[in-house]
């Protein structure tokens, strides 16, 4: 049952995404990846409101959270669940492994990007 939920959510989610950064991008000078930056922004406020109400309030059944979270938040956009986690280790005083996250997965991204591009340009 979960997995639907999640397969769902994350089928909402992406088409959220794509209409918002389609939105965005149709108002906004193209200098800029204008919608993916809104998206991101988004999904993150979306992420901290939903983990504020858990923590504080326990409004949201486990199963909600799996929705929204794992699944809507997850197809929107998986740089809410980045930030909250690194969010989350710098909540516990976790300095290090909280840049260590940040960085890491900035730049090891960027480097696997780059060895996927080249690869698939050589072949």
């Amino acid at each position: 049952m979960r997995v639907l939920l999640v397969a769902l959510g994350g089928a909402l989610g992406s088409v959220a995404r794509y209409g918002l950064s389609g939105f965005v991008h149709r108002y906004a000078p193209p200098s800029f990846p204008y919608g993916t930056f809104v998206v991101n922004v988004v999904g993150c406020l979306a992420f901290g409101l939903i983990a504020g109400l858990v923590e504080a309030r326990s409004v949201i059944s486990p199963t909600a959270r799996t929705f929204l979270l794992i699944g809507v938040l997850g197809g929107f956009t998986t740089f809410s669940s980045y930030a909250f986690e690194t969010f989350a280790l710098l909540r516990d005083v976790e300095i290090g492994r909280a840049l260590v996250n940040a960085a890491g997965q900035v730049g090891v991204g960027l480097l696997v990007l780059w060895l996927g591009y080249v690869l698939a340009r050589a072949i």
